[in-house]
């Protein structure tokens, strides 16, 4: 796809492209984004309709492997001074189990596929997805500058009775050259006297946010806001070649930033629009 039409401009600042971003994302320039934030699909964990859908590969290696691929393309569009913000989560073994059941409290539960246990791991191991994808990276030549925990005050409950309710998932902040833009100063916190301000901390209290338009977990613009306003100033771009719902891109809207969004899921994208607009 040319660029010309991805391009976001003054008349259009949220250019939302509908495609696969592995083959998307080459059509942009490189230098061309200033900050990158993203949630890709989770492995094994949800079943988005879409042939060929990053996420539900049935080795866990070339999962880690398509998504490495993806962020290479990421590092080479991404000015020198960028940031790169990964949400990403653990997930566990299936168990040996083939397909999971409809919920009616959860309807992404249900799913056609289950992977297979990965070599090594055993039936109920908690699999560390999110730090094998966080050391992959680095070892492409990220630099890997933080690990937030984004802690879920209203994390969905689990009926589990040998281990504990996850309330949790990572924020990997990584950037692509050893300095780079990073507004410290619009992201403080207040202190807990509430008289002065502080530098932020990585742990991030933010709850989810239900969004009936989409049966699929969306970012919450909480956790969004903090990543752009310390890695971008306005009218900066924004890339999310997983956009999903398109929230990078609310985000974007209200703090004047200019956003693209790639999705490969054509149902997504007039939930996107109509959210944006």
């Amino acid at each position: 796809m040319n660029y010309s039409k991805i391009k976001p401009t003054k008349k259009n600042p949220i250019s939302v492209v509908n495609g696969d971003t592995r083959d998307l994302i080459k059509s942009l320039p490189d230098n061309s984004v200033q900050c990158v934030i993203t949630s890709p699909p989770y492995w094994g964990v949800r079943d988005y309709g879409v042939e060929n859908q990053i996420g539900a590969e049935p080795d866990i290696k070339d999962y880690i492997k398509d998504l490495v691929e993806v962020f290479s393309e990421v590092r080479r569009v991404l000015k020198d001074d960028g940031t790169f913000w990964l949400n990403i989560a653990n997930t566990y073994t299936s168990g040996g189990r083939k397909w999971r059941q409809k919920d009616s409290k959860n309807k992404n539960r249900g799913m056609s596929y289950r992977p297979p246990t990965p070599e090594g791991l055993k039936k109920k191991d908690l699999i560390g997805v999110a730090w094998m994808l966080a050391m992959e990276c680095q070892k492409e030549g990220w630099y890997l500058r933080n690990d937030i925990i984004w802690h879920k005050p209203n994390c969905q409950p689990e009926s589990v009775r040998d281990r504990l309710t996850v309330s949790h998932e990572y924020v990997f902040m990584f950037t692509k050259s050893e300095k780079y833009l990073f507004n410290q100063q619009a992201i403080k916190e207040p202190t807990a006297d509430g008289k002065s301000t502080r530098n932020k901390r990585t742990v991030w209290s933010v709850n989810t946010e239900p969004f009936p338009d989409a049966h699929f977990a969306v970012f919450p613009p909480s956790l969004i806001e903090p990543c752009m306003l310390s890695g971008t100033n306005e009218g900066d771009t924004v890339l999310d070649p997983f956009f999903g719902a398109g929230t990078v891109g609310l985000v974007a809207k209200s703090l004047n930033r200019k956003c693209i969004g790639l999705e490969l899921n054509p149902d997504y994208i007039d939930i996107i629009n109509k959210r944006i607009s």
